[in-house]
């Protein structure tokens, strides 16, 4: 997303991960983005957060590989959970969680991101998220918990017999995505009672797990950031309500407030209606 000549420009590229990429393949991939290799001259500061940018080894591979394209460019790298927060929390005091296909939370006291104890993964942790749902479907399904008229429906969306599953999950890569997938089961059907025990149980876990740990979790906001939490925030918020904790922003992405904070902070006004 980007804002030139008083309009804001918006495009797309696959993900940029310094633990999968190096300096030459992130410029070989933003170089193949039309819209981004006209204005690549042009472009005067970049600020980008994302997945695995927390140690500055990392930083310096990102920023090397976006300084190839951009040469005029003042480039700053941060952690997508820092760009989540500025989203969400903006410069105020506040609990911001992820919920996508993983989870984490972090507690940001208005200056600066305070570290947890959280974010482990999909086998240690990722309470809440779409491959800890995902994975709650599945089991319902395989071990024959799951109501016959869902699991019906689950057999027609999910053909995949118990072998494939299981050579999915443990000899092929990324399994918490392909876990994660069995989750948009429970977008169709979200209003089954089944359906929506696992949504309460999961969200009530994170709670439990993540938000509780924090001392301030009733007096702050808590804003959430992903699709689980977008798509499924009535259960959510019921969770939280019930738990005493006040609901904050919840985004299914970050991208539109983050660069709104992002323009205020350097004193640049927008005409986006």
């Amino acid at each position: 997303m980007g804002y030139h000549n008083g309009e804001t420009i918006k495009f797309n590229t696959p993900g940029i991960n310094p633990y999968f990429l190096n300096e030459q393949d992130i410029s070989k991939l933003i170089s193949k983005n039309e819209t981004v290799m006209q204005c690549a001259d042009q472009v005067k500061e970049i600020y980008f957060f994302g997945a695995g940018c927390s140690s500055p080894d990392k930083h310096e591979v990102v920023s090397n590989g976006l300084s190839e394209i951009f040469t005029q460019a003042f480039i700053s790298v941060d952690h997508d959970l820092l760009g989540s927060v500025y989203a969400t929390c903006g410069d105020a005091e506040g609990l911001n969680c992820i919920l996508g296909t993983g989870s984490n939370i972090c507690y940001f006291d208005g200056k600066k991101i305070h570290d947890g104890h959280h974010g482990l993964g999909y086998v240690l942790g990722d309470e809440g998220s779409g491959t800890f749902f995902g994975k709650k479907v599945l089991l319902a399904y395989l071990y024959n918990k799951m109501p016959a008229s869902l699991a019906a429906e689950f057999k027609k969306s999910f053909p995949a017999e118990k072998e494939q599953i299981i050579t999915n999950v443990y000899q092929k890569p990324f399994p918490n995505i392909y876990l994660a997938g069995f989750s948009r089961f429970m977008a169709q059907h979200k209003d089954h009672p089944f359906i929506q025990n696992i949504l309460k149980t999961g969200f009530q876990e994170f709670v439990d797990t993540n938000v509780k740990d924090y001392p301030k979790h009733k007096s702050v906001p808590c804003h959430f950031v992903g699709s689980i939490a977008y798509y499924y925030q009535d259960a959510l918020i019921e969770v939280l309500e019930a738990n005493g904790i006040e609901p904050g922003k919840i985004l299914q992405k970050p991208i539109d407030d983050l660069f709104n904070f992002i323009l205020q902070k350097e004193g640049i006004a927008t005409q986006t209606s």
